[in-house]
């Protein structure tokens, strides 16, 4: 049965074909204006959240930015989805059959070729993912990893909320862990030249904001704090540390610290301060450290 459209989205007119196997099919896009989206806080994790409006409802429009193929489950951000070299479409053909099996575990009713629900959209991050794993560096694949698997995390919180005894916390939580080890394997690879995450046109991690690199880099920091192992207390510390540093890279002196928005220096001040004391050590702001 077809899913019924609540006007938040339409179907594209113009087919795409998919580079992987060749499957016709239309994409979803969510239309904007006349009181759809009305925003909402945003939270310490730089999430934007939405009020539900009257005449639409509950809005998410994280659901919607990964093409996904509805035949071979290929996926990724609609900038890249058609410009994967040859090399990486290949790998990610001979992988489709674990691909498809691993949300199937996941989801076992999912359809692309109707109107996406937040399973989809949860299984659209984790298919692209999987399939960025495939793609060559310039891609910034490490980082569009992370991104999906945080994206991922967010709307797996949405899925819990709205049906608690699904156990989809637990599965938020796996996200977040996976996107703790890949915002953190990004700025290593970032640090070591192996990667550009700049080669990434929006940072995000949300649609309507680009926090840039700075974000990246408090996310790193706040995902280590929050998910990192505790089981060995010398490793979490070190781990702790390291992040200590990374977000205090986001300061700076005078005017170019001054200059960031107030969500990013605020947070990350507020993280770097709750790691120092987890460490026991005297709190101090990042700016006086650096100073």
């Amino acid at each position: 049965m077809t899913r019924e459209n609540s006007g938040l989205t339409f179907l594209a007119k113009k087919p795409s074909d998919c580079p992987v196997c060749e499957t016709r099919f239309y994409r979803e896009e969510m239309r904007t204006g006349r009181g759809r989206m009305i925003a909402g806080e945003l939270t310490d994790e730089l999430r934007r959240t939405y009020e539900p409006s009257q005449k639409y409802g509950e809005v998410y429009p994280l659901i919607y930015p990964v093409v996904v193929c509805p035949q071979c489950y290929y996926a990724a951000y609609g900038s890249d989805f058609f410009e994967a070299d040859a090399g990486a479409l290949q790998r990610v053909e001979g992988d489709t059959d674990r691909r498809k099996q691993a949300v199937g575990q996941l989801f076992s009713d999912l359809d692309f070729n109707d109107y996406r629900r937040l399973e989809e959209g949860v299984a659209s991050y984790v298919l692209a993912a999987s399939c960025y794993d495939q793609f060559p560096p310039e891609f910034s694949p490490t980082f569009k990893q992370g991104l999906s698997c945080l994206r991922a995390a967010w709307l797996c919180t949405d899925l819990h909320r709205k049906n608690p005894d699904e156990h989809y916390d637990y599965l938020a939580l796996v996200f977040y862990r996976k996107a703790r080890f890949f915002y953190i394997l990004a700025v290593e690879r970032e640090q070591n030249g192996e990667e550009q995450i700049s080669a990434s046109a929006n940072l995000g991690p949300d649609l309507d904001k680009n926090f840039g690199y700075d974000g990246v880099l408090y996310l790193s920091g706040l995902l280590e704090y929050r998910y990192g192992p505790r089981s060995d207390p010398d490793r979490r510390a070190k781990a702790l540390d390291r992040a200590k540093r990374t977000i205090a890279r986001i300061f700076g002196l005078g005017k170019a610290s001054r200059s960031k928005p107030a969500a990013i220096l605020d947070n990350a001040r507020d993280v770097y301060r709750a790691i120092g004391q987890e460490l026991g050590q005297e709190l101090r702001d990042p700016e006086e450290d650096i100073g």
